[in-house]
């Protein structure tokens, strides 16, 4: 999976015979998804899940390969039950090249995309009337991985084939300026089996104080802290996994002491403690993924906004593990693992509200969603498939 670089991990499991190519209306001019805030409970309320879960359909954008045989036509445009978990297929944003990971801005007006080729990119499209404002280079290879800063005015990016990673400045049209930043992960020298640094993904710490980055190729999490006037990254600290980890994916419990961390290559889980003054991730012991002894690469894993659950999506073993959430975040306890009805699941999101869970099977050009219960967390499948080709990612808002 990382070992061959940036163009094996784009087609590796690449989808076989007849793919869901048509599964989305190629019509760019479909109607624009409604707009969905976040519900607002009244000061000194806690609603359950039920009561704050919307009526009427819901938007869902749908990131996949474009260049690829059976891939898909631009960023893929749906609608979602937020009662049923069912997904209605409305269109595609056209002009948007290999889109394999999303992120929507803040305020929810703009989108972003990866644009996962050689000549790395992200592009901004306005969600009102889906007109793409443009692209920026990353400076790098085959971007994977982009997030929205917190306060909406930098985005930041993960190269995976240079192993580096890029900001730029989002103006107040959501449009992106030139970059501003670009780290390459030159130390330490990559992990076995490795040919150089894979950047994976990059976040921000939920006290806004520092931008992780996880890197694959060199078995590190890497903190910056952001210059938020200039938008230039300055390292502060390295965590390091065991060697050959390969490191792919972070998600912080809402606590913001504790982050866990999806390793690909060795297929394990790690609880992470984090400082947030210094902005030093001290990484735990590797635990199991509950897949058992066949070939299986972890690809994302969440946490349940009350913090007491956390989910991992499992490509080879197609499954999604359940973990208990103990000692306020510092501990993972295996409950179990269900098919997630589909192949390869490349990616994993929660509905707003977190009462459903979407996803993204790359193989099998699929979206599968699942309930998620309200008192322990256990998933139950909500439908059937939603055809979605070469299905890299899941976006629901």
């Amino acid at each position: 999976m990382g070992s061959g670089g940036w163009s094996r991990r784009r087609f590796v499991g690449a989808v076989t015979g007849g793919a869901a190519a048509a599964a989305l209306p190629s019509c760019d001019k479909a109607p624009a998804p409604p707009s969905a805030p976040a519900a607002t409970p009244e000061a000194g309320t806690s609603p359950s899940r039920e009561t704050r879960r919307p009526s009427g359909p819901r938007p869902l954008h749908l990131g996949t390969y474009t260049s690829v045989e059976g891939g898909g036509k631009g960023i893929g445009l749906a609608t979602y039950d937020a009662a049923t978990g069912e997904i209605t297929g409305v269109g595609t944003i056209g002009g948007v090249g290999d889109p394999s990971y999303l992120a929507v801005h803040p305020d929810r007006g703009t989108l972003y995309a990866v644009d996962e080729r050689a000549d790395g990119a992200v592009t901004a499209v306005r969600l009102s009337d889906r007109k793409v404002l443009g692209s920026r280079s990353t400076g790098g290879a085959a971007p994977c991985h982009l997030s929205v800063h917190p306060g909406g005015r930098w985005l930041l990016s993960a190269n995976y084939g240079t192993g580096s990673v890029a900001v730029h400045p989002i103006d107040t049209s959501g449009a992106l300026g030139e970059r501003t930043a670009l780290v390459r992960h030159s130390t330490p020298p990559p992990g076995p089996g490795q040919e150089g640094p894979h950047a994976h993904q990059v976040v921000t710490s939920p006290d806004g104080g520092h931008v992780l980055a996880v890197d694959l190729g060199t078995d590190t999490v890497y903190t910056y802290r952001l210059d938020e006037k200039a938008g230039t990254l300055a390292e502060v600290a390295q965590a390091h996994t065991r060697p050959g980890a390969g490191p792919r994916h972070l998600t912080f419990h809402p606590g913001g002491r504790y982050a866990y961390l999806a390793n690909e290559v060795d297929n394990t889980v790690a609880v992470c403690s984090y400082d947030k003054a210094s902005g030093r991730l001290t990484v735990g012991e590797p635990q199991s993924t509950g897949t058992g002894s066949g070939t299986n690469y972890p690809a994302q894993i969440l946490v349940s906004a009350d913090g007491r659950f956390a989910y991992l999506a499992n490509r080879g073993h197609n499954s999604l593990t359940r973990y208990a959430v103990e000692a306020d975040g510092a501990r993972l306890r295996l409950l179990d693992t269900v098919p997630v009805g589909g192949d390869f699941p490349r990616q994993i999101a929660f509905s707003p509200e977190g009462t459903l869970l979407f996803a993204a099977n790359q193989k099998s050009s699929t979206v599968t969603v699942f309930h998620v219960d309200e008192g322990d967390g256990a998933l139950r499948r909500a439908g059937g498939s939603f055809p979605s080709p070469v299905a890299v990612c899941a976006l629901p808002l």
